[in-house]
């Protein structure tokens, strides 16, 4: 293989974030959490496959298509600035075929799924798409970050069952209210920068009480939690793993209560193991 196709090629792994899977396991958690309370237990094996692969083709385009619309002002971020798209690695053109391919290949797999899921995807491929310009429109950019991240749910618990219950709307709202929480985190990190060129983000909109309300925020995804866990009628290994993320949220709350950016940005990567932990109490419950 050429030099220049190898740059290439790693120039496209760098726009799909290939390198930091953190965003993809932020969006394979809910999927599986799910997949899991559908099935009551393991689900079919075809659609957790799907469904993991789907994940990381569509948090892969997500990123693309983000780079593409931030491309005239990643330069002027310090953490962005070597981007492939502002760094002249990769073209705009590239970017496009990309994030088109990566959809169609996402989208092939979601057409081996029932027809409830096939039409949800329609609006997975929507919030995709318009995510990334909404920090130019609005201040809650986080908010359809959530859902977009969330609709996965719906779309899990469709290819299992075949129907969307109530609960399902409940892990919605969730996962919507633990992405503002933690995409808040991140938003933090990157504020001072934002400020200076226009971007929009909750961090700037809650301004001195950005730590406040990540807390209700998560307080209130712990709520939500337990009363999951009471609809289902899980069992207390799921209701100790609530309690384990109880303490993830103080500790994160603690990391960035100086509003240091390395340190919000840890308590962001933090929320890895709150998904994490969830998973495995929802797993450990079902058996």
């Amino acid at each position: 293989m050429s030099y220049f196709c190898k740059k290439k090629l790693h120039a496209y792994a760098q726009l799909m974030r290939i390198d930091k899977p953190i965003g993809t396991l932020l969006l394979l958690w809910p999927t599986l959490w799910a997949l899991w309370i559908a099935a009551q237990g393991f689900p079919d094996l075809e659609i957790l496959l799907v469904f993991a692969t789907g994940v990381l083709l569509m948090r892969s385009a997500g990123c693309v298509i983000n780079d593409f619309a931030d491309r005239n002002i990643d330069g002027f971020i310090e953490r962005t600035k070597q981007r492939p798209l502002p760094s002249g690695r990769a073209s705009n053109k590239d970017a496009i075929a990309l994030f088109l391919t990566l959809v169609i290949l996402a989208f092939l797999l979601v057409l081996t799924q029932n027809k409830l899921t096939i039409e949800l995807s329609i609006v997975a491929i929507l919030l995709a798409f318009c995510y990334p310009f909404m920090k130019r429109i609005t201040y809650l950019p986080q908010f359809i970050l959530g859902v977009a991240f969330s609709w996965a749910i719906p779309m899990a618990y469709a290819a299992q069952a075949d129907q969307l219950p109530p609960v399902v709307w409940l892990l919605f709202v969730i996962n919507i209210l633990w992405t503002i929480a933690y995409d808040t985190l991140y938003a933090m990190v990157d504020r001072d920068d934002d400020l200076k060129i226009g971007v929009k983000s909750t961090a700037i909109l809650f301004a001195q009480y950005d730590t406040l309300i990540v807390a209700l925020l998560q307080l209130s995804c712990l709520l939500l939690l337990l009363l999951l866990g009471w609809i289902e009628s899980l069992s207390w290994i799921y209701f100790s793993g609530v309690c384990a993320v109880l303490g993830l949220f103080i500790k994160q709350q603690m990391m960035i209560k100086e509003r240091d950016k390395k340190a919000c940005f840890k308590a962001f990567l933090d929320n890895n193991y709150v998904g994490f932990i969830i998973f495995i109490a929802l797993f450990l419950s079902y058996l």
